[in-house]
């Protein structure tokens, strides 16, 4: 199975230079826990997480309003084709530690793939009741999905 089917097409994105702050609140407005980071030339620079601004951020307590993404952001970029597949995703987010990876095509953002959303494909896959509770939390909790 390829990960077309579970892409999220809708993307939040952020700017290297925005502001911890305003990382945060496009956080809460959009209601995710994370957002792609573009350069100046919509270029993709990596994932920022709310861990991200919790862990690395508290670093900077004093001037979160001065802070600017670029000062907590990891430099590795992971991100996959969308004919990548299902299976083959897992082992490479696996492999690299990651729970959010964009899907990339000719060098343009298409979408991203995050584990929630491996975990509810598994749930709708297998007759299991914790995987259907577990993708049930999921839903209640992710944004609506274009077309909901």
């Amino acid at each position: 199975m390829k990960i077309t089917d579970i892409i999220q097409e809708d993307v939040v994105t952020v700017y290297l230079d925005d502001t911890i702050l305003d990382v945060a609140e496009v956080f809460r407005n959009e209601r995710v826990g994370s957002a792609v980071v573009l350069d100046a030339h919509d270029e993709i620079l990596g994932v920022v997480t709310d861990r991200d601004l919790v862990v690395y951020g508290q670093n900077f307590v004093d001037s979160l309003e001065h802070t600017t993404v670029n000062e907590v952001l990891s430099t590795d970029v992971f991100s996959v084709a969308p004919d990548v597949s299902v299976e083959e995703l897992a082992a490479r987010m696996r492999e690299a530690g990651v729970r959010r990876v964009p899907v990339v095509e000719d060098g343009d953002l298409r979408g991203i793939v995050t584990l929630d959303d491996l975990i509810v494909l598994l749930a709708d896959e297998f007759d299991s009741q914790p995987l259907d509770d577990l993708a049930a939390v999921i839903e209640s909790e992710s944004p609506p999905k274009d077309g909901d």
